[in-house]
């Protein structure tokens, strides 16, 4: 017999062929909306009577490869009309497929049971979808629609308090997550620090948080992936939509460049707040703005190709003497190719540049950072049997980094022009992932991704004693900075460092019976890319910086178990997932660590570790006009920074310390309830343990000054945070036949007016001579109302 891991690989190698050796054909082709001919992610494309099936792609298309016969297929999708269509398959058939929407409520548009059987047997786990619908249904603050934090609400996912800029996934930080839209790199997610996110949702069509099991066409982050695809636009009609608020509006227009081939979108928002502060004499300025866009061309069967792309930015002036702005540009051409009714193919080529600006006329300087991102990639996902797929590509990405340049106002200012040094990074990579459904009961996907990242030659680089920019103090017990002994000459082609990583991904579904399955996964990842940041939440004056000569790749790995449930004919489904991960050449910085304008960052900083765990339930009520979920989490998030040697004493004398972001218990529900046509209520309650904080404990006099002594670093709380939101949506005249529709949308953001802690100060009091805590809370109660439409 052969040994096991040879029988393994004859299954991989040689079941694709085993399998066309039967007398198969294939049935494939795209899903659209009839209105609008947008194509249809996640489409369920069922087969009954044979208790099988797939789903639509990210552009729609989908495949299926059957002996021949005679089927029934139904093609579902939520809030769609079910097609039930006979097909006689006899030879390789192309299908497109139409829905229109269901004109029934949603406790009307019935799940089927094969589709609940369908869901449980996939091997792909800990990954959570989130429907535009849903998200505009839910309150949020100062009334405008928010993706990221709609996706707080879910189990794993917290963020680092009101007012930051963020997300954090199963304990890591913010810095860890590949956001993405139309696959283009967002490297900045927030407007407003935290008060909105940069994401339109009238321009948004589909969006998917992977939090483990993540596929090998994912890489470069350690935590999650945020995988956001914009809308493609009406090739049939044109049609406009948009909403006005108290704070902000949008508009989105959308139409046939030619009628059935190809379509236009263009969506805009901005604020408007500050046009206000005038009224209460008041010099200061903070609004946003962005863009959406998208062209999309249908050149023949085969052949779609598509230009996307997002400009935004945000400006925060105080008087004359304080100036900030920055934001997000992406661009993205792709050409999606149809080799075969089993072979499909998406090439991207994609640019991506976060800039930061700030100008302080009180000093008489211009500050400019940034980072900017060329990137080629080239997918495959290949139909090769029902029981078997595959997905394979490359990936090529070239980085600018551009830590800060400074320039003088004007020639009086006394500022000298200072430019720190560029960065240059290579990163490629290759992946294939395969799902293989092995029986009714099992099914697994496998793959791995070979990543490969190479620190280019920049104008110079600090020399060492002994490769080791920092310096322990064993006198003191502290870490000080080496002084450079010289400097790296490089030419822009050379080669600084180069590092390689395999990350294997390993995902097994075993169904238990046709309402239930266990499933488990296994994945290790790679990040290159460091935010420099020494605060709980990412700032735009955070600094991105490569792996190097002195700064090591993190690596994840991380495996997670779960158990997976319907009931009622998924009326009601229940999730329990369990996951451990640790992270190697986590980035921790020593005491009085300066990141701002530091050109040798070497210096402040240590390579540490972190590992993260925890229980996540979710429960779910899927239809009726009552929908909703409660989501609890209950995880640990730490990390610890060693000494070099036995000698030093690392951060935190060594020892594991709580994280910013561990959050001990997080529970969210989450409720919707349809009244009528014209009537609909939706309500939050959040409650989360309190941040991890320093505090001082104590004082001593040094020269008629008081200094405060703090404890261990992140071994106290901020006191516990919760609120509860509401909102009510109303629509005039749901039966209208008239082109233009309208709807109000009413909600009071933290209705019983919690002042949640976002941070606590502790200052001396200059009459008492006593240090004192001040509490500081971003927002209290929060009432809005906005008024959307569309014609």
């Amino acid at each position: 017999m052969l040994p096991l891991f040879k029988r393994i690989i004859f299954v991989i190698l040689f079941c694709p062929f085993l399998f066309q050796a039967q007398e198969n054909f294939t049935l494939s082709g795209t899903i659209v909306d009839n209105q609008s001919n947008e194509t249809l992610i996640g489409v369920n494309v069922i087969l009954p009577t044979q208790q099988t099936g797939t789903v639509s792609n990210e552009y729609g298309f989908y495949s299926i490869t059957l002996p021949k016969g005679t089927y029934v297929i139904q093609i579902s999708y939520l809030g769609y009309k079910t097609i039930s269509e006979t097909i006689v398959l006899n030879d390789n058939l192309t299908k497109n497929f139409k829905l229109d929407e269901a004109a029934e409520s949603l406790d009307e548009v019935i799940v089927t049971e094969d589709i609940e059987k369908l869901n449980i047997k996939k091997p792909q786990m800990s990954v959570n979808s989130l429907s535009i619908k849903t998200i505009k249904t839910m309150p949020v603050v100062l009334g405008e629609v928010d993706v990221i934090k709609s996706i707080t609400l879910l189990p794993g996912v917290t963020n680092a308090g009101e007012g930051s800029s963020g997300f954090n996934v199963r304990g890591g930080a913010a810095d860890q997550n590949l956001i993405l839209l139309d696959e283009a790199t967002i490297f900045n997610s927030s407007h407003l620090f935290g008060f909105f996110s940069v994401f339109n949702p009238d321009a948004i069509k589909d969006l998917k948080l992977y939090k483990g099991g993540i596929p090998a066409k994912y890489g470069g982050r350690v935590s999650s992936v945020l995988d956001i695809y914009q809308k493609e636009g009406n090739s049939k009609s044109f049609h406009m939509n948009g909403g006005i608020g108290l704070i902000s509006s949008r508009l989105l227009a959308e139409g046939p460049i030619k009628k059935n081939k190809g379509s236009f979108l263009i969506g805009g928002r901005s604020s408007y707040a500050h046009l206000f502060l005038p009224l209460f004499d008041l010099d200061n300025v903070a609004y946003f703005y962005d863009l959406n866009t998208k062209l999309s061309y249908n050149i023949n069967e085969n052949n779609n190709i598509y230009l996307s792309g997002y400009f935004g930015r945000d400006v925060f002036k105080i008087s004359d003497s304080f100036e900030n702005s920055f934001g997000n540009s992406v661009l993205n051409f792709r050409w999606n190719h149809l080799y075969s009714n089993q072979l499909f193919s998406n090439l991207s080529l994609i640019y991506s540049d976060y800039y930061y600006g700030l100008k302080l006329s009180f000093v008489g300087f211009d500050w400019v950072s940034g980072i900017k991102n060329f990137n080629l990639k080239y997918d495959f996902k290949h139909y090769i049997s029902n029981n078997f797929k595959l997905e394979y590509g490359l990936n090529s990405m070239y980085y600018n980094f551009n830590p800060g340049d400074i320039n003088p106002i004007d020639d009086n200012s006394g500022i000298n022009p200072f430019k720190l040094i560029d960065k240059y990074a290579l990163e490629n990579a290759i992946y294939i992932d395969a799902e293989h459904k092995l029986s009714d009961k099992l099914s697994i996907s496998y793959g791995a991704r070979l990543s490969m990242f190479h620190r280019l030659g920049q104008d110079e680089l600090n020399r060492y004693d002994d490769n080791s920019p920092l310096i322990y103090n064993e006198s003191l017990g502290i870490y000080e900075k080496a002084e450079p002994n010289g400097t790296y000459i490089y030419d822009r082609s050379d080669i600084i460092e180069s590092f390689t990583n395999l990350e294997p991904r390993l995902a097994v579904a075993y169904q238990l019976n046709n309402k239930s399955s266990v499933k488990a996964s296994y994945n290790r990842m790679s990040q290159y890319l460091h935010l420099l940041s020494n605060t709980s939440s990412p700032t735009p004056l955070d600094v991105w910086a490569p792996s190097g000569k002195y700064i090591e790749p993190q690596l994840l790995d991380q495996i997670a178990i779960g158990y997976f449930k319907t009931f009622k004919n998924n009326t009601y489904s229940l999730e329990i997932e369990s996951f451990y991960k640790t992270i190697q050449n986590r980035i921790d910085y020593i005491d009085g660590a300066d990141l701002i304008a530091n050109n040798a960052i070497e210096q402040v900083i240590l390579n540490g570790e972190g590992r993260a765990y925890g229980l996540e339930v979710l429960l779910k009520k899927n239809e009726g006009k009552f929908t909703g979920w409660l989501a609890y989490t209950l995880s640990k998030s730490e990390q610890r920074t060693p000494g070099r040697t036995a000698n030093e004493s690392g951060i935190n004398n060594g020892q594991w310390y709580n994280t910013p972001y561990d959050k001990t218990h997080d529970i969210s529900i989450t409720g919707s309830y349809e009244l009528n046509k014209k009537w609909s209520f939706s309500s939050n309650l959040i409650f989360q343990t309190g941040q991890p904080t320093t505090f001082p404990n104590g004082q001593y006099q040094y020269n008629d000054i008081t200094i405060p002594n703090y404890e261990s670093r992140n071994s106290s709380r901020l006191p516990s945070y919760h609120r509860l939101d509401i909102a009510v949506n109303y629509n005039p005249k749901p039966d209208t036949t008239k082109k233009f529709k309208g709807e109000w949308v009413f909600g009071i953001y933290n209705i019983y007016n919690r002042k949640n802690a976002a941070s606590i100060s502790f200052s001396e009091n200059r009459n008492t001579g006593n240090n004192e805590a001040t509490r500081l809370a971003i927002f209290g109660i929060v009432p809005s109302f906005s008024y959307n439409f569309k014609f």
